[in-house]
């Protein structure tokens, strides 16, 4: 949530008189212990491991809770992993699909490419090469491990620091030399990059993303399905480890009965529209991938070059951000798709991306609950 819809907040919080009824001494005490023990799980989340000299079993856990940390759509988390003899399976979680934005799962199968990604790249670092292909049978990715020189990369040190930053960016331009290292990123593999950098490109996709907003936020099932994903406080963060939570986007913590009390006078289209407008017209450029065909083993293609690009935004200091609203409405998709120049073929995902400030960081869920027991 950024300073517009801050404001908003703030305001329908004095103007129905429930700020002092949410505060009080018993509120503070319990917001602070809440706040340390999110802190806690930050920094047992977001971390590089002690050591990468460990035995097979051991790093293939390790090697999980690399791929956790992988972008996901509401930060639902959708995945399962198997660990076999030498081998891991990224497979796909459907308890954690999401029915309204995403009903055909390609954002469910993008979310295990960019786990994926995460995988290959922390793999080097223990001395393995991941071999990662779509296993059909299994349903979803199959990485084979084997023995290699230690290879320890830009990308994998990015691993801890990447994050989806919903924020105003500063509008400063990237270079040119930043540019081509980002469309390497996210380019092969059946999987087009395009960039769009210049002002008159990124006013046009601002209303293919505002037509896509306002459909999403005309439509009750999406306001459900996103608000169930809602965390408001540090404690409720905490006790889910997923979910999009408040003070991630740098909105105030509250009760989670007064958040979802509000959320309806607080997030509004128009609202919405004007701080997604001003968060775009803020950044460097936006950053569209397309794979070659429409299936799950593209849309997972697509994840792994996405999550690819964001890794070496993260290693130039670069920011980015979701904006796939225009990709996730059927009717918006097919205009997209003619103004990309994309035939046949469908737009997969949307990143803005710029030079702006960190954000306090969404949590995950550990390696235990997200193993597959055989």
């Amino acid at each position: 949530m950024e300073d517009a819809a801050r404001r908003r907040f703030l305001g329908v919080l004095a103007g129905a008189g429930v700020a002092a009824a949410a505060g009080g001494a018993a509120a503070f005490v319990a917001n602070s212990r809440g706040a340390a023990a999110y802190d806690a799980a930050v920094e047992g989340t977001w971390r590089h491991s002690d050591s990468f000299e460990l035995p097979l079993p051991v790093a293939q856990k390790d090697l999980v809770r690399y791929a956790t940390l992988a972008a996901n759509s509401h930060n639902t988390q959708p995945w399962r992993f198997r660990i076999a003899d030498r081998a891991i399976f990224a497979l796909p979680d459907l308890t954690r699909r999401l029915a309204s934005v995403d009903p055909d799962n390609h954002h469910l199968f993008a979310s295990l490419g960019c786990a994926t990604e995460n995988l290959v790249q922390a793999a080097a670092a223990f001395r393995l090469r991941a071999n990662a292909t779509f296993d059909a049978a299994a349903g979803g990715m199959r990485l084979d491990l084997e023995q290699a020189p230690q290879a320890r990369s830009q990308l994998f040190d990015a691993i801890p620091r990447r994050q989806s930053t919903r924020s105003i960016y500063d509008g400063r331009a990237v270079p040119a030399e930043h540019l081509r290292l980002l469309e390497a990123a996210g380019s092969g593999d059946g999987v087009k990059l395009l960039l769009f950098t210049e002002r008159k490109q990124i006013e046009d996709i601002l209303g293919y993303l505002i037509a896509g907003n306002s459909a999403q936020m005309d439509d009750a099932a999406f306001i459900s399905e996103l608000k169930s994903w809602l965390r408001f406080n540090f404690a409720e963060a905490v006790a889910t480890d997923d979910g999009l939570f408040s003070k991630t986007t740098g909105a105030p913590t509250l009760p989670s009965w007064l958040g979802r009390l509000i959320f309806g006078l607080v997030v509004t289209k128009d609202g919405e529209n004007k701080t997604y407008a001003a968060q775009l017209r803020s950044s460097a450029g936006v950053a569209v991938f397309i794979s070659d065909k429409n299936e799950p083993a593209f849309w997972s293609a697509a994840g792994r070059r996405c999550q690819r690009f964001a890794l070496q935004a993260t290693a130039l200091d670069i920011r980015h951000c979701f904006i796939n609203q225009p990709v996730e409405v059927p009717a918006v998709r097919g205009q997209f798709a003619n103004f990309l120049g994309a035939g046949d073929r469908r737009p997969d995902l949307v990143m803005r991306f710029g030079y702006g400030p960190e954000l306090p960081r969404s949590l995950r869920r550990p390696v235990d609950q997200v193993l597959q027991l055989v």
